[in-house]
């Protein structure tokens, strides 16, 4: 009887864990790399960005960790950002909140179509889409812009990210 009872449990907790990372599972492929991205916003500004992902808390999370210019003159690049990504079991959705130096924080959803990522967040009166757009194991192109009904109205960002092997990134 003891026996079935761990059985039972140890099933339990695997479905519970499967179900957990599935929800997650279109990350998969960027857990364990380093992506970078260089380009220019349209006000010809530099945008420079290094990002980590992990999955953490028995795969219910995704941590990004990214570096960037964190100062406004983009004279000094370090840690920028730190972002989770969770699915909301309620909603059925993922969700992310993006935390940044200057004290900022961006909210909003992911949504998944294919392998690609679609970010959508309010910025001050526009909704912004940031996607990333799957080529190949190693290669995403990145959008951000303003995205509709599956039309870009106006872009303000392209660029590709490519993966570098990181060995900190299976934390």
């Amino acid at each position: 009887m003891k026996t079935i009872k761990i059985f039972i449990l140890l099933a339990i907790i695997s479905i519970s864990s499967w179900s957990q990372e599935t929800d997650l599972s279109i990350f998969k492929n960027l857990i364990g790399k380093e992506w970078k991205a260089e380009a220019k916003w349209g006000d010809g500004t530099i945008f420079k960005q290094e990002t980590i992902f992990a999955f953490d808390l028995n795969n219910t999370l995704i941590i990004a960790k990214s570096k960037g210019f964190t100062d406004k003159k983009q004279s000094q690049y370090g840690w920028r950002n730190h972002g989770i990504r969770k699915f909301d079991t309620e909603t059925k959705t993922i969700k992310f909140w993006e935390f940044d130096v200057f004290g900022g924080v961006t909210e909003g959803t992911v949504q998944v179509d294919g392998k690609n990522l679609i970010y959508q967040y309010q910025y001050g009166e526009s909704l912004v889409t940031d996607m990333w757009e799957y080529v190949d194991d190693h290669t995403y192109n990145f959008k951000v812009g303003n995205y509709v009904d599956g039309n870009w109205k106006q872009v303000y960002l392209e660029t590709q990210f490519k993966a570098e092997k990181s060995e900190n990134s299976g934390r």
